[in-house]
């Protein structure tokens, strides 16, 4: 865990209960990585890390990555979740669909490990590995043009640690919004697509590579993703039928199918795992978000709960309410404090905003299993 900055708040209940509640700014993973230290196929691998974690790792980004190295034998290969599917297809680094493209006359469009830069407005493709300027996505605040060269993957980790993530473009108005900010006929510009046939054990829509250089080769038929800890822990393809240690991942949230209230679901997480969750951050609230749409309520209980006596939010973990994701209008429970207690639920639909509802209220919910 990375050194975290807190702010202190003391919040004092009518109780005499004093809670220190922190707004931290701390770097936090979704994995813990478990290193096998037994050789199997990758398929014999993946049953192993299901049967006694979450699944065979996942690799989010950058810090994931370096946090699975820390556990890795330095001089061994090792499994990861990542297989060729052997099926090609266009993704957006963000998850957008792909509904709008603006491909150059004749462009070639397909390639393991190709991805998109935009020139004059058109696109066209080049490995990963090349170097052009960049643009970034930032939420409200649009377009950022980076005027630095850089790999696609460089750019994308560049983007998602200082941005958003590398820019989609989703229809012909933001193609031309970009192009007006690049300014350069001439210049080539990474944007977010990329084609690959490769897909995570555990179907998630984690977009990060890290392949050595002229990898994956595509000679591997089936292939699977190594780690290769003697080149820096970049990845290789290799046949999955082949015997090696391999790297399982416990998630850090998971999704209770059970219809509770609030307080029992409270006490279920504190029993069976750690605590409700608390969504303290973007990050977290993008795992939730995932989490939510596998839930068999509108809503889903989250470790927020309203304090009357002294008009606040506060998370069940001590931290303050410093990220807020409400929907419009539903933020405080204020004029509800004469009635049932509230406390905060993510909707599981649309946007998966948050919303207070009476804690006898009957919802799924999602436990953090470790600190």
């Amino acid at each position: 865990m990375a050194e975290t900055l807190y702010f202190r708040l003391l919040l004092i209940e009518s109780n005499s209960l004093s809670l220190i509640a922190l707004c931290s700014l701390s770097e936090c993973m979704q994995h813990r990585y478990h290193y096998i230290d037994m050789n199997k196929t990758w398929t014999e691998a993946q049953s192993y890390c299901r049967e006694h974690y979450t699944d065979l790792a996942t690799v989010n980004n950058m810090n994931d990555m370096k946090q699975l190295m820390r556990n890795v034998n330095k001089s061994l290969n090792a499994w990861i979740g990542l297989k060729n599917k052997g099926v090609y297809e266009w993704k957006w680094s963000m998850g957008d669909p792909v509904n709008y493209t603006n491909w150059k006359t004749n462009s070639d469009r397909y390639g393991d490990g190709s991805c998109v830069f935009m020139r004059n407005g058109t696109w066209s493709y080049k490995k990963w590995d090349q170097m052009s300027t960049f643009i970034c996505y930032n939420g409200d605040k649009g377009y950022s043009y980076e005027n630095t060269v850089k790999t696609w993957n460089e750019s994308q980790r560049f983007c998602r640690e200082n941005h958003t993530d590398l820019a989609s473009v989703r229809n012909q108005n933001e193609n031309e919004q970009i192009q007006k900010i690049i300014n350069d006929s001439e210049k080539s510009v990474w944007i977010g697509l990329f084609n690959d046939s490769w897909e995570w054990s555990d179907k998630s829509d984690s977009t990060f590579r890290h392949w050595k250089s002229g990898e994956p080769s595509g000679e591997v038929h089936p292939a699977c993703a190594e780690v290769k800890m003697k080149d820096q822990g970049q990845w290789n393809d290799a046949r999955c039928n082949y015997s090696e240690t391999f790297v399982c991942h416990e998630d850090k949230l998971v999704l209770i199918n059970q219809n509770l209230s609030w307080s029992d679901a409270l006490s279920y997480c504190r029993q069976n795992h750690v605590d409700l969750v608390s969504v303290d951050s973007k990050k977290i609230q993008r795992w939730v978000s995932e989490l939510v749409q596998q839930a068999s309520t509108p809503a889903v209980w989250m470790g927020l709960r309203h304090s009357c006596s002294v008009g606040l939010w506060f998370w069940v973990n001590g931290e303050m309410v410093c990220y807020q994701n409400w929907t419009q209008g539903n933020k405080t429970a204020v004029d509800d404090c004469d009635r049932e207690v509230k406390s905060g639920a993510v909707q599981s639909e649309e946007d998966h905003r948050w919303i207070s509802l009476p804690q006898s209220k009957q919802l799924n919910f999602i436990c953090i299993r470790y600190e």
